[in-house]
């Protein structure tokens, strides 16, 4: 694979094409939901302050820079697959191979999530990288992607190392890659909703109490010490940093009667 400045270019172009179009099918898909299901769901909010179309027009233009970030983060795989570390499957798929490189993706990238995420919290790290996104106090799904210059390049650059990591084992399907992105922007989308959308005794089952909901990063976002954990809570429930009233707050919204009477959140957040 020769590598020239235009071919530079296009990589960066069609990176910056595929991530934005990945990132407004994600947070555009869950506020449409949201805004579809607003009668059934408004019992459903969590804060009582409502963001404002000037958080969310800040939220996609700071989103829009993380793009250009990954774009140029990619070129990183782009290297990886030159130098011979990354290899992907160019046969028919295997079925087997999708399932285990989707569930290791995942997995790998919860673990790397967690631990990066509560080192941005430590103040120096916090006010250089870390306080641009969480200038969404009330956060909506447009703010997935809302990272200063840093964070977004810490953010990205896992993605093409584990894949590396995964090629160790097996070439990379690539249907396992698509899976794993798709989602990657699902689950951020939805952590950032503002109303929680699942039922009661969630967090507390055995079956599903291990998946994050939309309650526990609002929590992170509202309170800011506890909750560093993206798509399972394993690592917040090991080492003491899951909020200590985290399944109250949740049984609390999940239980709100759907009245209007009944509509105050449990929680709110101080306006930025």
């Amino acid at each position: 694979m020769p590598i020239t400045f235009l071919f530079i270019v296009h990589r960066l172009l069609d990176s910056v094409w595929i991530e934005s179009l990945r990132y407004f099918i994600g947070a555009s898909g869950v506020a449409l939901l949201c805004w579809l299901l607003a009668t059934r769901i408004a019992h459903r909010r969590i804060q009582t302050r409502r963001a404002t179309n000037t958080d969310r027009l800040r939220e996609v233009r700071q989103s829009m820079w993380s793009m250009a970030v990954f774009a140029v983060v990619d070129l990183i795989t782009v290297v990886l697959i030159v130098i011979g570390a990354i290899a992907f499957n160019d046969g028919p798929p295997v079925l087997t191979t999708i399932l285990w490189q989707t569930a290791a993706l995942i997995v790998m990238h919860d673990a790397y999530f967690y631990w990066m995420h509560r080192s941005l919290h430590h103040k120096t790290m916090f006010r250089l990288l870390h306080a641009v996104h969480h200038l969404s106090r009330t956060p909506t799904s447009w703010a997935a992607y809302s990272f200063a210059t840093g964070e977004a390049a810490f953010e990205a650059v896992i993605v093409p190392l584990m894949i590396a990591v995964i090629t160790i084992i097996a070439p990379a399907e690539p249907w396992a890659v698509f899976i794993f992105l798709g989602h990657q922007i699902a689950r951020n989308a939805f952590g950032h909703a503002g109303f929680e959308l699942a039922w009661p005794g969630f967090a507390r089952s055995p079956w599903t109490g291990w998946l994050t909901t939309t309650v526990h990063h609002d929590l992170h976002h509202s309170e800011g010490r506890y909750n560093f954990g993206l798509y399972f809570t394993w690592w917040d429930s090991w080492l003491g940093t899951e909020h200590p009233h985290y399944h109250e707050r949740f049984e609390a919204v999940v239980n709100r009667r759907e009245t209007a009477g009944q509509e105050m959140p449990v929680h709110g957040a101080v306006s930025p």
